[in-house]
């Protein structure tokens, strides 16, 4: 956990260090938008930031007829985009326009259905509108001051100099295709962590499955010609992505995200099911004796596959190293296995049990946001129909169970042996070094070393770390961060 949370630090730093590049440009410069402008789907579509990075306006959607508004980075090749306005909405189709009216509001009007949607509101009268270098869509009033920008109204992505104020939050999109909200969010919360929840649940630990730590090592500019982002992908993934300005045909790269495990967010599968990886790729399971609500959207969940009233008739299905969700409506404490088992049996309202350290926990259908983990000691137990147990439905293969313990045997062996390397080598260096030293004594100066200075070295994230340093380097930095007070990183 704490390498995570400090190369999540690192990922920071040098994410909200490369707003340097852009934020001089997008203070001082900026292209005024008049009241009575206009824009069309498929005319004069957008309006350009001054360098032309950024663009808001229509925006079409891969392999699709309808238009979206947002903003999005028109000067690559690969155009992405990082704000939707209303995204649950139905996108709209060719022949929609979008005002700067003279009321002073953005207005999006459909011409298939004549309806007039807002984009920005505010109650104050816009006189004139821009879009930054930085990527933010702004409104002003006559005085030029900001009343309205998308940089406080984020949806699954965050910019380099953007403000992440206590309680901003992130919510992803159904898919790489549709903005609207998906089944994820990331909420900035008052105590300076980033925490993810799935959608719909409340902000408390249980329900969280990644938060972030302020642990961190000391950061040093990223490379220059280097953009970042910071997104909440559709998976419920919080991930930065670079693009490097200066290659041709450059694509974006992933250069941290908040787990590599990719069944960890909690929800990723509806109720009733859980995830389990198949070679790197993420796969929904239903519970024995159910089946798919809807094949290809493992998000509905799964149902019985049988109909039935008597409470008689009922056998159960064990499903080893899952756990879930506990809403349980009984607890029963010191209890064998197969007590458990015959407990809920016999008990016309348990649908299924939770079984670990001889407590069992009756649960009612449907269960929710669990993945399986080979190395938990969870057992479910799953009321069934008797018939069903004809053709068992096993949630895993045998082979399978066993390609992961020796996927796990592998790994575990591998990270040992390194382990015993890295000890090798470390203590081969201070042998040869205090070899070294004691014949390189410069005489008559006892307090002469053989050693160069302290030099920092490279990580993977571009930023650079002090080695061997023993002294906490405490660095106040605002990050852009709205916050008070500032965020304080400790370097180890």
């Amino acid at each position: 956990m704490q390498r995570v949370q400090i190369h999540f630090m690192h990922s920071i730093i040098l994410f909200i260090l490369s707003s340097g590049c852009f934020k001089a440009a997008a203070k001082k410069k900026h292209s005024n938008i008049s009241i009575g402008s206009s824009l069309s789907s498929t005319g004069n579509s957008s309006w350009r930031s001054p360098s032309g990075l950024y663009a808001y306006g229509f925006y079409q959607q891969r392999n699709g007829s309808s238009y979206y508004v947002g903003v999005f980075l028109a000067g690559i090749p690969e155009k992405t985009v990082v704000w939707t306005a209303n995204r649950d909405n139905p996108p709209v189709s060719s022949d929609a326009t979008l005002m700067f009216n003279f009321e002073g509001r953005i207005v999006l009007r459909s011409g298939e259905q004549g309806q007039d949607s807002i984009i920005a509101d505010d109650s104050q009268f816009a006189s004139s509108a821009s879009i930054l270098d930085s990527g933010s869509f702004v409104l002003h009033n006559s005085d030029g001051k900001v009343i309205w920008q998308t940089f406080d109204h984020p949806t699954d992505t965050f910019l380099p100099t953007q403000r992440l104020s206590a309680g901003t939050e992130l919510f992803s999109g159904i898919s790489k295709t549709d903005p609207s909200t998906g089944l994820f969010w990331l909420n900035m919360q008052h105590d300076t962590h980033l925490v993810q929840y799935p959608k719909n649940t409340p902000d408390t630990a249980p329900y969280s499955y990644w938060a972030s730590g302020t642990n961190g090592k000391e950061g040093e500019s990223p490379t220059e010609g280097m953009m970042y982002l910071m997104k909440i992908d559709s998976d419920g993934i919080f991930r930065l992505h670079s693009y490097n300005l200066r290659r041709q045909n450059s694509t974006w790269s992933e250069v941290w995200s908040s787990t590599y495990e990719k069944c960890d967010p909690i929800g990723l599968c509806g109720f009733n099911s859980f995830c389990v990886l198949n070679d790197q790729t993420p796969n929904c399971i239903c519970l024995p004796g159910f089946v798919p609500i809807s094949k290809g959207n493992w998000t509905s969940g799964c149902e019985w596959n049988y109909t039935t009233e008597s409470c008689g008739n009922k056998a159960i299905r064990e499903l080893e190293n899952t756990n879930w969700d506990d809403v349980s409506y009984n607890v029963l404490s010191e209890i064998t296995k197969e007590k458990c088992k015959q407990a809920c049996l016999e008990d016309c309202n348990c649908e299924a049990a939770l079984y670990k350290d001889e407590e069992c926990k009756m649960q009612r259908l449907p269960l929710r946001f669990r993945k399986r983990n080979l190395r938990d000691s969870d057992i479910t137990f799953v009321k069934v129909d008797d018939a069903t147990l004809s053709s068992p439905q096993a949630p895993l293969s045998v082979e399978g169970k066993k390609k992961e313990l020796w996927k796990d045997i592998v790994i575990i062996c591998l990270s040992v042996v390194v382990v015993i390397l890295i000890s090798a080598v470390t203590f081969g260096i201070v042998i040869y070094r205090y070899r070294v030293g004691s014949y390189s004594r410069i005489p008559g100066n006892g307090s002469a070393r053989y050693c160069e200075d302290i030099a920092p070295e490279q990580t993977d994230f571009g930023v650079k770390i002090p080695v061997l340093s023993f002294h906490p380097i405490h660095i106040y930095t605002r990050l852009h961060f709205d916050y008070s007070p500032q965020i304080k990183l400790d370097l180890l």
